[in-house]
């Protein structure tokens, strides 16, 4: 190992993740075009076969807010069903290695899952959400937050005794779209005090795409200095700004083992159209152009650890540019991810692109196959620190 490898430098930093795809929840949400439920389970199954362990299946909150989750339960029941099971038998994956989440940010929606769950389809997991700024929050979620701190203890009580997870998630992290900037201490005391309730993690929040990478890796820093257990943290992304893959290395230096993405980039504040009906949403978009939002793409995140020589946990990662591109076809447009656009790092020369007046001409001029320098040159150049000292 190189003195210089980054490992080596930086101590901190895993080399082997878990990442999570949130497509089918995230992603789709900010979607004004109904995507059916045949497509949703189709990811959701295919990505699973893919070596993807970490899903976000749906939101069992109210689907007036948000009509594109209706079908929650049948989405649910698609990936719970014993056809799905034996497919996975025989791909070699068991059904247990595979944690389906869905996203319960009020009580009523924490019921509605332990109740699916006793009748066999319901989520492994669940996640509420608080945010630092107190404005924020009330728009995602309606309450104060000493009254949602309160609901949130009762439903973890309640997951506990079903046998369901509960993620934690704090949000505006790294500022507000409403109140600006908020303070990453306040973040810090946030996630101690959903661990003290009883979350099993938390997911550590840029919702709007403000968090700028030296201070993605210092927050994170301060984290683990604090909660050292790194699977307990999830880093999640917004790319509003353009910082989505930054950020994620930043949080990887900082000693974060856990990612999630969505499929071609897409995914953001819950859409307020739906085939061309107004809904509540939550509100008004944040930024002038709704689709400038969206979360790191999934994808490009698979491939740029790869390179990175950090193991992402099995995953086939030629299947999930496959699975990228099926989904441009699903959503209708040109998506995120720059993986599906370009293709891999090639490994091997591109014979189609080489000159062949290259090699002619190296024989004109004399030179020998693989001489880079001209000859009677030095084998070593004089530089650097010798270069210095001369001087």
């Amino acid at each position: 190992m190189s003195e210089y490898d980054i490992f080596r430098v930086n101590k901190r930093m895993p080399k082997k993740v878990k990442l999570a795809d949130i497509t089918i929840r995230d992603g789709i949400q900010h979607e004004e075009t109904w995507i059916p439920t045949e497509a949703k389970i189709y990811y959701l199954q295919e990505l699973a076969f893919a070596g993807v362990k970490r899903l976000e299946v749906t939101n069992l909150g109210n689907p007036r807010v948000m009509p594109q989750f209706k079908d929650a339960e049948l989405v649910l029941k698609g990936i719970r069903g014993d056809v799905f099971k034996k497919r996975l038998s025989k791909r070699g994956i068991k059904k247990d290695e595979i944690e389906w989440t869905a996203i319960t940010i009020r009580e009523s929606a924490v019921d509605r899952a332990i109740e699916l769950k006793k009748k066999g389809c319901g989520p492994d997991r669940v996640l509420m959400m608080v945010s630092t700024d107190e404005e924020h929050h009330f728009a995602n979620s309606g309450t104060t937050l000493p009254v949602y701190w309160k609901e949130a203890e009762r439903c973890i009580k309640k997951c506990k005794n079903a046998g369901i997870k509960m993620c934690g998630t704090v949000s505006t992290i790294w500022g507000s779209p409403i109140s600006g900037p908020t303070k990453l201490k306040d973040a810090v005391e946030f996630t101690k005090r959903f661990l003290s309730i009883g979350a099993d993690d938390i997911e550590h929040a840029d919702h709007d795409g403000s968090a700028p990478p030296d201070q993605v890796y210092r927050y994170f820093s301060m984290i683990l200095d604090e909660i050292p257990d790194p699977d307990l943290h999830i880093a999640h992304f917004h790319v509003t700004r353009g910082w989505g893959l930054a950020n994620v290395l930043s949080a990887l230096q900082a000693g974060i083992e856990i990612f999630e993405g969505c499929l071609g980039g897409i995914g953001g504040q819950p859409t307020n159209f739906l085939d061309r009906t107004p809904v509540p949403g939550t509100g008004a978009y944040y930024y002038k152009d709704p689709n400038v939002v969206g979360l790191p793409s999934f994808e490009d995140m698979c491939v740029m650890l790869d390179e990175m020589e950090v193991d992402i946990g099995g995953i086939h990662i030629e299947r999930v540019l496959e699975l990228g591109t099926l989904m441009e076809k699903t959503i209708g447009r040109r998506l995120r991810s720059e993986s599906i656009l370009n293709g891999r790092i090639p490994k091997e020369p591109r014979e189609e692109f080489k000159r062949p007046k290259l090699q002619s001409d190296k024989k004109k001029f004399g030179e020998k196959t693989g001489q880079i320098i001209p000859e009677g040159w030095p084998e070593r150049a004089e530089a650097g620190k010798e270069l210095l000292k001369k001087k």
